[in-house]
């Protein structure tokens, strides 16, 4: 995700051709909602430490965070290339 929106700001300027870029961004948050929905269901289900759990959790809850803050990124993108057009 941090590639694709290094790659798309460059044509933020033109605000054209950016629809691929949020619509791919979409796509992998939705991705990255599974993968986390994966990942914690096997922390609870594999793991018996619960210090390593809490641990684990802040982790993959902070991975979370970033996918979503990517999309709400590509929202914002989205935003300004609606109102630029």
């Amino acid at each position: 995700m941090s590639e694709l929106t290094a790659e798309s700001m460059p044509r933020l300027r033109a605000t054209s051709d950016l629809s691929e870029y949020w619509s791919e961004i979409s796509r992998l948050e939705n991705q990255a909602d599974h993968v986390y929905r994966q990942m914690i269901a096997d922390l609870f289900s594999n793991e018996k430490d619960a210090i390593t759990v809490l641990k684990l959790k802040g982790v993959i809850d902070q991975l979370e965070a970033a996918a979503d803050a990517f999309e709400t990124a590509a929202l914002t993108v989205e935003s300004i290339a609606v109102k630029e057009s």
